[in-house]
């Protein structure tokens, strides 16, 4: 018996004893179990790799973190740089220290 029929078998028994909390409780208890079992079905998840998997893809997506921090923070510390450049040569040409270029 595959869990389809399961299901159908405890509903008509459901209908049949004007549906008892026990029989609902397996109602639903097995039609999650279905849905569940359907839905890692269609997004392939359903073999013994699986797990295996959803860890390389955790990995994955950790990675990509890091280096979007890492590539935010590098891009940041390049900015504050440029400031300062920029400060130490506002201030150069405020002091007149362009002369020294000559």
């Amino acid at each position: 018996m595959n869990t389809d029929d399961m299901l159908a078998g405890l509903l008509a028994q459901a209908m049949g004893e004007s549906g008892d909390l026990v029989t609902l409780r397996a109602i639903v208890e097995e039609a999650s179990e279905l849905g569940a079992a359907r839905t890692l079905e269609r997004i392939g998840l359903d073999d013994e790799t699986a797990h295996q998997d959803l860890s390389e893809l955790r990995e994955l997506l950790q990675a990509w973190r890091d280096a979007k921090a890492s590539a935010q923070a590098a891009a940041i510390g390049w900015i504050v740089r440029a400031l300062l450049a920029l400060l130490l040569l506002g201030l150069a040409v405020r002091l007149g220290a362009t002369g020294l270029l000559r």
